[in-house]
Parts: C-alpha cells; structure tokens; sequence
C-alpha cells in the first residue's frame, strides 16, 4: 500500500479521533465503536511501520518515531497539568482537558487510555527496533 495514502489515513483518521473525543459519555454500541475507531487509527502507521522496516526506510521510521515519542510525552504532561489543575479553577481544568483531547485524540476517543498509550508506545519500540537495524 501506499505510503502517501497511509499517512493521509492516519491524519484523516486522527481528525475524526479527536472530533469523536468531543462527545459526551457515548454508552453501549457507541463505546464500541470509538474504542473500534481508536483502535483503527493505530492501523496505518503500523503498516507503514511494516514497510519501512522492509524497505529500510529510516525517513518513515524517525518520523514515526518522533510522533509516537512527541505524543506519549505531551499526554504525560498534558495529564500532569490537568491533575494539577484541580487546585486551581475550572475553566483552566476545561481548558486543559479539551487540549489533551485533541493532542491524545485516540485515547480520549476510545474511552479506554491504557489502550492507546500502550498502542503509541508499540509504534514507538518497534520504530526505534527497526532504526537500530543495519542494513
């Protein structure tokens, strides 16, 4: 498959994320089917994981590598601030809330964070994996 295609997939994906991560305490059929979609947006940088690990492609890689890592470390300290933010007022608390929805669309989206994170940090090893690799 195209990599061009992939990563329009992704970022396509990414946007209904964090669209659908917007919507207040989905229940039932609709918990699964975010929790499907989140799962579904770890999809295409997997393949094209696959391929520039195939293909030896250490551009893909790196940029893989650096969006997972960029995206664990912001969660982290997006969800540092928001505990954080319990001392101070609620609209900061809002503010900072709706920002890690949109940083850390899938997780928020899916309902279930432990998931996403774990899914962000699978990218992260197998694309540092492939950049240890000589070819």
């Amino acid at each position: 498959m195209n990599r061009k295609f992939l990563f329009a997939l992704w970022g396509g994906l990414f946007i209904v994320c964090a669209a659908m991560g917007f919507i207040p305490n989905p229940a039932g059929a609709g918990r699964v089917l975010l929790t499907l979609l989140s799962v579904a947006f770890f999809v295409p940088p997997a393949l094209a994981l696959y391929q520039a690990i195939q293909d030896g492609d250490r551009p893909v890689l790196r940029l893989i590598r650096n969006l997972s890592a960029l995206s664990l470390g912001l969660t982290l300290v997006l969800l540092v601030l928001n505990f954080l933010s319990a001392l101070r007022s609620e609209t900061l608390g809002d503010i900072l809330y709706n920002i890690l929805t949109i940083v850390s669309s899938p997780m928020v989206c899916s309902g279930c964070w432990v998931l996403s994170l774990f899914l962000w940090a699978c990218l992260l090893m197998v694309s540092l994996k492939g950049l240890r690799k000589k070819k």
